[in-house]
């Protein structure tokens, strides 16, 4: 770890934590009505009820802040990982846009897949600074893949509305 002030450091941690809500709020602007959407869409049995995202996604969104600067106060290069890192919250926020705002179901399919693949290359990445963030990004990585399942199920049972 560098030597930075306490002032320093907690400056940095909000910073972070405001770079990831901040590809929420993006995300948040197309998924106004997501709500609505969602409930008139055809969904498997094991699709989550809609309450569930929020706190997942505010839980996940804190996660990404803290691994973040986890690896920009530890010493070393690490610009590829935080290309990678803006790289897969500009992908998070895209989706919201493909399925919730623009209705493009096939689409957001295979955003999913490479949002999915940006969240472990950027794992990889951070792991090389701090092991620790990048195991924060883990439950990140299992939700997106099992949005991913849940993304081209409801694409397929909904022909109609996406």
């Amino acid at each position: 770890m560098t030597t930075r002030s306490l002032t320093s450091q907690l400056l940095g941690l909000l910073g972070w934590l405001l770079a990831a809500f901040a590809a929420a709020a993006v995300g948040a602007v197309a998924s106004v009505d997501a709500g609505s959407f969602y409930a008139q869409l055809s969904k498997p049995s094991w699709a989550p009820p809609a309450w569930v995202f929020g706190p997942v996604w505010s839980a996940l969104y804190a996660l990404m802040g803290v691994a973040a600067w986890l690896v920009w106060r530890s010493p070393g290069a690490k610009g590829a990982a935080f290309g990678l890192f803006g790289a897969q919250l500009a992908a998070n926020a895209l989706w919201s846009w493909l399925f919730f705002a623009w209705h493009r179901g096939a689409l957001a399919a295979v955003e999913v897949l490479v949002l999915w693949a940006l969240i472990a290359a950027t794992a990889v990445a951070f792991a090389r600074t701090s092991r620790l963030a990048a195991l924060l990004l883990v439950p990140y990585l299992l939700w997106v893949g099992f949005a991913s399942m849940l993304t081209w199920a409801v694409w397929r049972s909904n022909p109609g509305l996406l």
